[in-house]
């Protein structure tokens, strides 16, 4: 099984590398953004806790994450792998998500880091709200969430690295591009 993480700041184009992701490698996506805004549209209770938590600016609590994660899961157990988008975000989710996979008796396989400057960051974003209108770019929350990464889910990236799973790729040029060396590196690691 390939499980992977893709990792990076708000905008650093995990969401378009993910898809063309799990297309070659069929992975089952599972994006904690798109399971809040999905609990959020359908009111459920969760969905409404999660929605002024997102409102807020702040990251949704681990307990709650880590729940949703392990139900996904647990719901599609034939997956041939899975990618992580957007979690882990704390050391701490990145330790129970190990503990989880783990016990599945299969653990994460790479994590691909985006590496991308606040200011492509900000343009991206700004770019993407005009054609969404995803309320989450909205430029004050934007900052927050920007800040967030850089003031605390970037301390996830030491923690994989210690066990030789860190990936760093440039995700500034074009997305073929920066696909390509996704890719490369998750080929090697299958090989391995």
């Amino acid at each position: 099984m390939l499980n992977l993480v893709i990792f990076g700041p708000p905008g650093a184009g995990k969401g378009t590398q993910s898809e063309k992701l799990i297309d070659k490698y069929e992975l089952h996506h599972i994006s904690t953004g798109d399971m809040f805004r999905g609990h959020i549209k359908n009111q459920t209770e969760l969905g409404k806790q999660v929605s002024q938590i997102i409102a807020d600016g702040n990251l949704v609590p681990d307990s709650i994450t880590i729940a949703m994660l392990e139900q996904e899961i647990e719901a599609n157990k034939n997956a041939k792998g899975f990618i992580f988008d957007g979690f882990p975000r704390t050391v701490a989710q990145a330790e129970a998500l190990d503990q989880f996979l783990e016990a599945t008796g299969q653990p994460i396989t790479a994590v691909l880091a985006l590496d991308v400057s606040e200011i492509e960051l900000t343009q991206r974003i700004a770019k993407r709200q005009e054609i969404s209108g995803r309320a989450d770019d909205a430029a004050d929350k934007l900052k927050k969430r920007i800040e967030e990464y850089f003031n605390k889910t970037i301390h996830v990236l030491p923690y994989y690295e210690s066990q030789g799973k860190l990936n760093k790729i440039d995700g500034i040029g074009e997305i073929e591009t920066i696909f390509a060396s996704l890719s490369e590196v998750i080929d090697a690691k299958k090989a391995v």
